[in-house]
């Protein structure tokens, strides 16, 4: 596996993490409060979150995820601050497994 794959994975799951936590603020003020509208907020993290999933598929296809392991990285994009606990573990584990770095190279 390449390290693109992970730092791609990595981008998209800060990205998406900041932009559910602004759509749940959105939502609260918008039904809480009665202020504000979620339509371009909502937009925004619909795209983001489809490239998340394409970029979260790639890596655990290329990680060889069990179908499980690869459920629970993408729920942790739909729970706001879950992807803030998740994404450190999952790159730690996937470190192991780059074959472009450094440490690759030196067992080969």
């Amino acid at each position: 596996m390449k390290s693109n794959v992970l730092s791609r994975y990595r981008v998209m799951a800060y990205i998406t993490a900041v932009w559910l936590l602004v759509f749940t603020v959105a939502i609260i003020a918008k039904y809480g409060f009665d202020a504000g509208d979620t339509m371009v907020i909502s937009q925004i993290h619909g795209v983001l979150f489809i490239i998340y999933v394409i970029f979260a598929f790639d890596l655990g296809s290329k990680a060889k995820w069990p179908f499980g392991k690869l459920l629970w990285v993408l729920a942790a994009g739909c729970i706001p601050v879950a992807s803030f606990f998740v994404e450190p573990k999952i790159t730690r584990e996937a470190r192991a497994l780059i074959t472009d770095s450094p440490q690759a190279v030196a067992k080969a």
